[in-house]
Order: structure tokens, then sequence, then C-alpha cells
């Protein structure tokens, strides 16, 4: 649907998604769904918690995924940086 959305979980990313990328995908989401790039002021409010509610909720389900083999990429990551 978002090709723009990128995977947000190992071993897609060698490390813990930040909030920022999760943010990014929340919006790159809204816009898509809602249409907009950027809503007009009657629909900013609407717009911006949908963000908010999307990066909540992805932040979650990050949080609850088990990703088997994510701890051999993880430390691999963090013995060549």
């Amino acid at each position: 649907m978002c090709r723009s959305i990128k995977t947000l979980r190992p071993p897609a990313l060698p490390e813990e998604a930040t909030e920022d990328e999760i943010r990014a995908a929340a919006l790159q989401y809204v816009r898509k769904v809602s249409g907009f790039r950027a809503p007009a002021a009657h629909n900013r409010e609407a717009f911006d918690r949908a963000v908010d509610a999307v990066a909540e909720a992805t932040a979650a389900l990050l949080d609850g995924l088990e990703v088997r083999g994510a701890g051999a990429v993880r430390t691999a990551a963090r013995q060549e940086g």
C-alpha cells in the first residue's frame, strides 16, 4: 500500500526503530489513507490525532513482536559499530 513505509523490525533494521522512524511511518500511512499530504486547517486536529494513534499502535506492535534470530542480528550490528 505505502511503498515509502519501510519495515521497522529486525532484521530489516539492525537496531530497534526510533520514535522518529515510527512517527514517519505513521505520517506516511495517514497521508496515504486520508489522501492529504498536508491537511487543511479544519482537518489538522483529526489528522494529527490519527498520526499519534497510528504511531502508538505501531510502537505497541513492535514491542510485542518476537522476531526469531533478531538477537543474533543485533549482536552482529553492535560488534560492527
